[in-house]
């Protein structure tokens, strides 16, 4: 006898073979049947938490959010010379650019990646503030507003990864009474 596929008790995806350990459409881990004494209403609550941090998606997200960051705001310029991202208004590029890396890593990755995305969003600020602080010819912004905008980037990161994660998702499933 043939056995049944796995429902996955996040997401409902049916589809998943028999062993799975995460889930093919959501990539949550499947507990073993039985093992799992939650209701139905903390496996809804637990459907876009995020169960560790993985290394793997941590440097996807890293290479993500650097050559977005690099094409857009340090060679779009040499592109098209009318664009000027120097000092501040680099920084204000920096911010949607994040963002929708954020988003990218969010509808992409196997399973529920915000914490990724955002420690990726982080590691690429540092220098790319660095360099944009010390590449202002005419002093427009402090430092710490630079410093101020890079937080603001990183947070707008996890808002665009958790938006990523629920394009990816869709809908939650329907409830079956």
């Amino acid at each position: 006898m043939a056995a049944k596929n796995v429902v996955c008790p996040s997401c409902g995806f049916q589809k998943n073979p028999p062993g799975s350990t995460r889930c093919g459409h959501c990539g949550a881990k499947i507990e073993a049947l039985g093992k799992s004494a939650r209701t139905k209403e903390e496996e809804e609550a637990r459907r876009y938490q995020q169960d560790g941090i993985s290394v793997q998606w941590m440097f996807i997200a890293l290479a993500v959010q650097g050559v977005l960051t690099a094409a857009m705001v340090f060679g779009l310029p040499k592109i098209i010379t009318a664009i000027d991202f120097e000092g501040g208004n680099g920084m204000i590029v920096c911010v949607p650019v994040w963002f929708v890396g954020g988003i990218l890593v969010g509808m992409i990755s196997p399973g529920r990646t915000f914490i990724e995305p955002m420690i990726a969003a982080f590691l690429v600020a540092l220098p790319t503030t660095f360099l944009l602080v010390q590449s202002q010819t005419v002093r427009t912004l402090p430092t710490f507003l630079y410093v101020i905008l890079s937080g603001i980037g990183v947070m707008f990161t996890l808002i665009g990864s958790y938006i990523g994660e629920r394009i990816q998702m869709g809908p939650p499933p329907k409830a079956v009474d």
